[in-house]
């Protein structure tokens, strides 16, 4: 069967979050983060650098990314600006904008680097340089910057860009057979056609797809070109950029997660543009092994730091944890893509395990803050062996790829909580707000109360304009073992309608329609795969959709060496001044008493005595949001 969008995404600026959880960060985002952002732009040179005045023997030269990081800065400022407009916010856009169109160079190549620092190697080296990957971003910038301003400068730039790379790549005479090192072009080319309608540029994104991993490899020739040894590569092989093979024939995810993900949702909106049904079913093939073999319980994904890959099946390591922030929106992007073709909770279930825990871990609660790697055990005098301080988010980085994308994610937001077809709406996450949208012709709102995710009452008023028929498909959680629904006070069978994990409820619909979904969040002991090796044992605490960790603020040090007793009971409990209001998790555990140690490093076993002790855990994604301390998802369990 061939692929095709069967669902298109509503527009985020069609819903209105009116609740305690997504609200405030959603306007932490665009008060604080977005202006923290711009000004790390400004006084490290990344905007500066547009305006090509560096000079060699100039300190801090552009750097070969430098690029996308503004790019995603306007395109988080973009999805803002249509939901918040801002002619303070509009007024830098349009100036960066200038600076941008007016590097442009006259056959329309546009990066600082190649512009100003080494203009003699543009295009020389795809596989380490980041000329497609910035392309692919301020493309993506210019798309949403259009939509949501009218202002077409910048699209109009971008579109001179893409035209300008599909005369240097392609199969004709002369052209480069390459395609980029770091994806994330394919899935811009696509958002390009989808915004101009102009084929050409999604036949180009086919292109990149397609020729990836052929022989003659595209990567040897460009390094002997260079004068290079191709096999003297620190990567060791070109599995690390999903090159090893044509895409098709990958069966494991590999290399670079942020990479592989860029690549598989770009690769996804080829396929349902074009029907291509081999494509699709490689695709379907890399979900299976991420999600089922090498995917945290967080929703991270990428478990070695160095490469920041995947490893091998059920390798997922904690206290050296990868799962980049990036990555893990990554992740949301492939899990949407496939959502809008095969309406199956599996893939929105996903998609809310990485945005509520992995995601949203990646920035702190004062939105200045951040995260590039997302661990699962912490222990603060690791940071000195460390890439990263565990314990501590950052403002900024030198590799800044994160905090822009947390912030366009952010500004974004209300784009993944539905979808529309012909014939209805469908609900694949849940928030307080208001969403208003048109089945057919008829203009139809839909008003959310609840207090998800601390709360699993769902109510939801329907009002369209006039009666009107559609079918309207509720998510049923995977993690929810005893949802109930109800439709104007009156119980419905349940499992009668449910297809592929979502409620389907088609009926004329009439003004004041009310539906109420009951989705229970008792607290869950989570175990894992026998091979995950450093989980045996243990359990992770989890509550609806969120995964839960023990922080040494509330539970003292040598967490790794508390344990949970099987009998123990767990409560749930609502605390309105911890971490501006959470529930937590409570309950007794048990541990070790040091004190009687004193000097022993080892001793037989047997002697210890243990004392119960207080666990108290919190969401996971608000870790590291108070004093530094240990910190542990897994909890050793008797």
């Amino acid at each position: 069967m061939k692929p095709q969008r069967q669902w298109i995404p509503t527009p985020h600026t069609r819903f209105r979050f009116e609740d305690t959880f997504w609200k405030p960060r959603v306007e932490t985002n665009r008060t604080v983060t977005l202006p923290a952002e711009y000004e790390q732009c400004r006084k490290t040179g990344r905007l500066d650098a547009f305006k090509l005045e560096w000079k060699q023997g100039d300190p801090n030269p552009p750097h070969i990314f430098w690029d996308s990081d503004v790019a995603k800065w306007i395109e988080a400022a973009a999805y803002s600006l249509a939901t918040h407009p801002d002619p303070e916010l509009e007024a830098l856009c349009d100036r960066t904008i200038d600076w941008i169109a007016r590097a442009q160079q006259p056959d329309g190549y546009l990066n600082v680097h190649f512009t100003v620092v080494e203009p003699e190697k543009r295009w020389t080296n795809l596989r380490d340089w980041h000329e497609l990957y910035c392309a692919g971003h301020l493309i993506e910038a210019a798309v949403a910057y259009a939509q949501a301003t009218g202002k077409r400068r910048l699209l109009e730039v971008l579109g001179r860009y893409a035209d300008h790379i599909a005369r240097v790549f392609g199969a004709g005479p002369g052209q480069k057979r390459g395609y980029p090192g770091h994806p994330e072009l394919e899935l811009a080319l696509v958002k390009l056609y989808r915004a101009t309608n102009e084929r050409k540029y999604l036949d180009l994104a086919k292109f990149f797809v397609d020729e990836r991993g052929r022989q003659p490899h595209y990567y040897d020739l460009e390094a002997r070109a260079r004068g290079e040894d191709p096999a003297g590569h620190w990567t060791g092989g070109y599995d690390y950029y999903q090159a090893h093979l044509p895409l098709r024939e990958q069966k494991t995810a590999e290399g670079h997660a942020v990479r592989a993900l860029y690549l598989f949702s770009g690769a996804a909106d080829v396929a349902l543009e074009t029907g291509d049904e081999g494509l699709w079913k490689a695709l379907l093939r890399l979900w299976k092994n991420i999600v089922r073999r090498r995917m945290y319980v967080t929703g991270g994904v990428g478990s070695a730091r160095h490469g920041e890959r995947f490893t091998f099946d059920y390798d997922l390591p904690n206290e050296t944890a990868y799962a980049e922030t990036c990555a893990n929106i990554a992740l949301v992007f492939f899990a949407h893509r496939l959502l809008q073709a095969d309406l199956n909770a599996e893939y929105a279930d996903v998609l809310e395990r990485a945005l509520y825990n992995g995601v949203l871990s990646g920035v702190s609660k004062d939105g200045r803050h951040f995260f590039y790697e997302n661990y699962l055990a912490a222990c603060p005098p690791f940071e000195r062996f460390a890439r990263m301080n565990p314990v501590v988010r950052q403002e900024w980085f030198g590799c800044a790829c994160c905090p822009p994308n947390v912030a366009r994610l952010l500004a974004s937001l209300g784009l993944y909580f539905s979808s529309q077809s012909a014939a209805g709406l469908a609900i694949h996450l849940y928030a307080g707000g208001r969403l208003e949208t048109t089945v057919g012709e008829v203009p139809v709102a839909l008003d959310f109360q609840t207090d998800y995710p601390w709360d699993g009452t769902v109510r939801l008023e329907v009002s369209p304009a006039k009666t009107v028929r559609f079918a309207l498909a509720l998510r049923i959680p995977g993690w929810c073992r005893a949802a109930k629904l109800k439709l104007n006070g009156t119980a419905l069978p349940l499992a009668k309608l449910v297809a592929n994990g979502y409620a389907h409820l088609e009926r004329d619909w009439a003004p004041g329609d009310r539906v109420e979904l009951e989705l229970p969040m008792p607290v869950e002991r989570i175990e894992a795969h026998p091979g995950v090796r450093e989980d045996c044992g243990r359990v992770a605490l989890q509550r609806g959709p969120l995964v839960y960790c023990i922080e040494e603020a509330d539970c003292g040090r040598n967490l790794a060496d508390l344990v949970l007793p099987a009998k123990a009971k767990l409560t749930a409990k609502w605390e309105p001044k911890l971490l501006g209001g959470v529930v937590s998790i409570a309950g007794t555990a048990k541990r070790r008493e040091e004190k009687q140690w004193g000097e022993t490093l080892y001793r037989p076993a047997g002697r210890s005595t243990f004392r119960p002790t207080r666990l108290k855990a919190i969401p996971y994604a608000l870790w590291a949001n108070r004093k530094p301390g240990e910190m542990r998802v897994w909890v050793r369990a008797e």
